[in-house]
């Protein structure tokens, strides 16, 4: 399975390029990855549009402390679980506000709620 669709690709490059145009956004998640064996989830908002294999969202590791950062989509990829299971996409996943508001409540809960 493709980490993301083609769709979330644009959205996430259309975002991306707002971004290095200097707008200052606030978009909600395109989309969440997970791993399904471990408590590892991001979520993703823009791909850079000068390396488009570099994501940029909500990252948590699940050790207790999400934070904003960028990702490599190929690395996310080769990622396996404590049971060698790979990074999965939520097919279920539909954001339901800002970036920002995820943010902070994984921070008031040291993980990523959803």
């Amino acid at each position: 399975m493709n980490l993301i669709t083609n769709t979330q690709r644009e959205r996430m490059l259309k975002n991306g390029r707002l971004t290095a145009q200097g707008e200052t956004i606030d978009p909600r998640p395109v989309v969440k990855l997970f791993t399904p064996d471990g408590a590892a989830t991001w979520l993703l908002t823009e791909l850079d549009p000068s390396q488009p294999d570099i994501a940029f969202g909500l990252c948590d590791l699940g050790m207790g402390f999400p934070e904003l950062g960028y990702v490599s989509l190929a690395e996310l990829a080769s990622v396996r679980g404590r049971f060698g299971w790979a990074v999965e996409r939520d097919l279920h996943f539909r954001a339901d506000k800002p970036l920002s508001a995820y943010t902070a409540d994984a921070l008031e809960a040291e993980a990523i709620v959803t």
